[in-house]
């Protein structure tokens, strides 16, 4: 059979990082698992319970593009008691990541330039160039902080946006007030609109996650239920932001994703409600554990949120530290998948403080035969 014809856009992803993983992890019997970037706890259950009786009272069908009035309703009275304000649109979106999609899509055209903090989450590289856009990736090392020093450097008058996420994966890292007032700065002074991934907003531990929302009106805001509410299956998350680009951003999922799932638009009701601290309470514990049990032997960074840690691999090679783990029975991912620079690996806590202990065990071993 003669090869089938692939756009040329497909040149533009390259997931033999993860997959590399994957393959080695595939002889294990029972590894420990900290690679997964979602939450260990299930969905809280009054809102299983919302989208059941959705799902049994008929709520199956399309909703309005934009997404259920109650649900956006309720999202902007949440940003108005967290912000004081909130008079933009909110659209509801399959997940974050579709969010990301639209917002690329609305928003950037071919040679279009993106401001990418480096790392940066794995998505974010690859939606820009299928668009055609050239991500420009802004060096944060060693400590994962946004220098405007940096920041300014590399804008261009190619330059269209800035994409801001925190607190951060791989890092955990949690912008400062400072920083971000410098991002929105240098924003404001070259006119780039700023995305804000925020999914992981609630997961800050030394303080809430400033964000750059009240400060610029050019924000886009992203945030989703996926990590808060363990909702990662369920695929729902929304944006808010300047009316002509959620009024773009909703044409295009017209036609795309068409609505969220409806029955858990209904659930994301009931989640809105609930009190997710207790969970956020137990990923700090383990951000505590993690950290205290690495930093002796791994140059690391003190994640402020999110539920990763991302330590400089023993020997400098974070893909060869990687192989090397995962032959010991530890799953993590190469810091490369992530960044410019291979030097790192990415821990995600999301496992129980036993197996997290039982794994810190293994890597600080290989470090020591390092």
């Amino acid at each position: 059979m003669p090869d089938l014809p692939l756009a040329d856009r497909m040149q533009h992803i390259d997931a033999s990082g993860i997959r590399k993983v994957f393959d080695l992890a595939a002889r294990l019997e029972d590894p420990i698992n900290l690679s997964i970037g979602q939450p260990d706890f299930d969905v809280p259950d009054v809102c299983k319970e919302r989208a059941i009786a959705a799902i049994r009272e008929g709520v199956n069908r399309y909703t309005v593009t934009q997404g259920e009035a109650a649900l956006r309703e309720a999202l902007a009275e949440r940003l108005r008691a967290e912000f004081g304000a909130c008079d933009a649109p909110v659209l509801v979106t399959s997940g974050v990541s579709g969010g990301l999609l639209l917002a690329f899509l609305a928003t950037i055209n071919p040679g279009d330039e993106v401001l990418v903090p480096d790392p940066y989450f794995v998505m974010y590289k690859h939606l820009v160039g299928l668009l055609g856009g050239v991500p420009v990736f802004v060096d944060t090392y060693p400590d994962f902080r946004l220098r405007r020093e940096a920041l300014e450097a590399a804008v261009t008058d190619r330059t269209r946006l800035l994409l801001l996420n925190s607190p951060a994966n791989p890092t955990g890292a949690v912008m400062t007030p400072a920083e971000l007032e410098a991002a929105v700065e240098v924003a404001r002074r070259h006119d780039l609109l700023i995305v804000s991934d925020e999914i992981y907003d609630a997961y800050a531990y030394d303080g809430p996650a400033p964000s750059p929302w009240p400060m610029y009106d050019r924000v886009l805001l992203l945030r989703g239920f996926s990590k808060t509410f363990a909702m990662t299956g369920w695929r729902l998350g929304w944006a808010v932001g300047p009316e002509p680009i959620v009024s773009a951003m909703t044409t295009l999922q017209q036609y795309t994703f068409v609505c969220a799932p409806s029955p858990f638009q209904q659930a994301a009701l009931a989640a809105l409600e609930t009190d997710p601290s207790p969970y956020i309470k137990a990923f700090r514990r383990r951000r505590d554990l993690v950290y205290e049990g690495l930093k002796e032997r791994f140059s690391v960074a003190r994640p402020g949120g999110a539920f990763y840690i991302f330590p400089k691999a023993p020997g400098g090679s974070g893909t060869a530290f990687v192989e090397r783990a995962i032959e010991a029975g530890v799953l993590v991912i190469p810091g490369g998948v992530f960044s410019e620079r291979d030097t790192h690996f990415r821990l995600a806590y999301t496992a129980d403080e036993e197996t997290i202990a039982r794994g810190l065990e293994v890597l600080n071993r290989l470090a020591d035969d390092a």
